[in-house]
């Protein structure tokens, strides 16, 4: 049987006050998690800007945009990498 691939966007949103190398260790880990598990658009790195409102009273986040195809289990398995995923302040997954 085929396997159905959807297309999704997903938007992750790091804490800006950890080191530049922990955040660009965090952003790898997704976007290649994301490669693994199917097939990447593209990668869209917004960088450091200001929350619009406090989370965890930190005001500002470093933004990544990753547009991507891949069966619908392993959005369950993403979201709940990025829960236990310390410096993740906020995330999104959107199918397209």
């Amino acid at each position: 049987m085929e396997k159905v691939m959807n297309n999704y966007e997903t938007i992750f949103v790091i804490d800006a006050s950890l080191s530049e190398e922990e955040i660009n260790s965090i952003s790898e880990k997704f976007t290649s998690l994301i490669a693994a598990n199917g097939t990447t658009e593209s990668v869209d790195v917004w960088g450091k800007r200001r929350l619009a409102y406090p989370i965890d009273y930190k005001t500002e986040g470093y933004y990544v945009l990753v547009n991507f195809a891949s069966e619908a289990e392993f959005i369950t398995e993403l979201e709940r990498i990025y829960n236990i995923t310390d410096g993740v302040l906020r995330t999104i997954v959107i199918r397209k």
